[in-house]
């Protein structure tokens, strides 16, 4: 299958994903399977933006130390397990020690819309691309000893595979500054709005009243170098790989963040990318 920007997708196998997706030493990435999995999935959510984060639980979530939302239910969870990982009483007890959360337009509609919606009005770029297929990326966190550029590109292969398989055009979701004054982002969040804005028909802006501008400074006074390093490495590598991001941000007072729209599509992913992983996902291939 030859896509815009000339990657070819390999044929689509006909099972669905529920082996391995790709090794690296102990490390396994691969879909959740089942309820308990994804329960682990929202352990580790709790853990890392809850506890070690700034966001603020709800009585629910305290109670059951789980980030979940009505959203889960519809999505696939794609998990790091560290197979070599040691439980609290000695032995062997294999850890979920990353996860992404992915949404696909189909489920999306029977849910009435994307997690995403709710700060971003994504609609009118997904109208304005009627043929295409859209993926939501969300929920991304990585357990701290693991963030390391193994656990990163494991997750990366895995989500790559998967919009191999469901042929994916787009993908696009929100991804978060820490820290909800936007004047301390000036310089990180201009330097996106005016280098690595999303125009045309990919534009799309922040919902309404919830949209704050993201032009604090002006171009020519940018540092670049110095924007990039007050990245978080989940955004510094969406820009590597060819995202753009929509227009204003968004505060989320309740996860302590500042809240970006990230807009990939699948034929703007930069060609060392895909020549890295492999066309056919070889790199880490179990």
């Amino acid at each position: 299958m030859l896509i815009p920007g000339g990657f070819r997708f390999g044929e689509l196998r006909e099972e669905a994903l529920s082996g391995t997706l790709g090794r690296s030493g102990s490390l396994e990435v691969r879909l959740a399977r089942g309820p308990r999995e994804i329960w682990r999935a929202q352990r580790l959510r709790y853990r890392v933006f809850y506890q070690e984060m700034s966001a603020k639980p709800g009585v629910v979530s305290r109670m059951f130390r789980r980030d979940a939302d009505r959203f889960d239910k519809a999505c696939d969870h794609l998990l790091v397990i560290d197979h070599a990982a040691r439980g609290r009483f000695g032995g062997i007890r294999p850890r979920v020690v990353g996860t992404y959360r992915l949404m696909r337009q189909d489920a999306a509609a029977r849910l009435g819309g994307f997690y995403t919606q709710s700060e971003f009005d994504v609609a009118p770029m997904i109208a304005r691309h009627g043929g295409l297929r859209f993926l939501e990326l969300g929920r991304s966190c990585v357990l701290a000893p693991y963030r390391t550029k193994k656990t990163v590109e494991l997750l990366w292969h895995g989500i790559w595979a998967y919009i191999r398989h469901h042929r994916i055009d787009a993908m696009f979701g929100c991804a978060s500054f820490d820290g909800t004054d936007p004047a301390r982002l000036a310089l990180p969040l201009s330097f996106l709005h005016h280098h690595a804005r999303a125009e045309g028909a990919w534009s799309c802006a922040a919902q309404g009243a919830r949209g704050i501008g993201m032009d604090l400074l002006p171009a020519e006074t940018l540092d670049a170098k110095l924007a990039l390093k007050q990245m978080p490495p989940l955004i510094k590598g969406y820009l590597r790989l060819g995202a753009r991001f929509g227009a204003g941000a968004v505060v989320d007072r309740q996860f302590g963040t500042t809240d970006v729209l990230v807009i990939l599509p699948v034929a703007a992913i930069d060609r060392r990318y895909v020549d890295y992983y492999g066309e056919e996902g070889q790199r880490y291939a179990a």
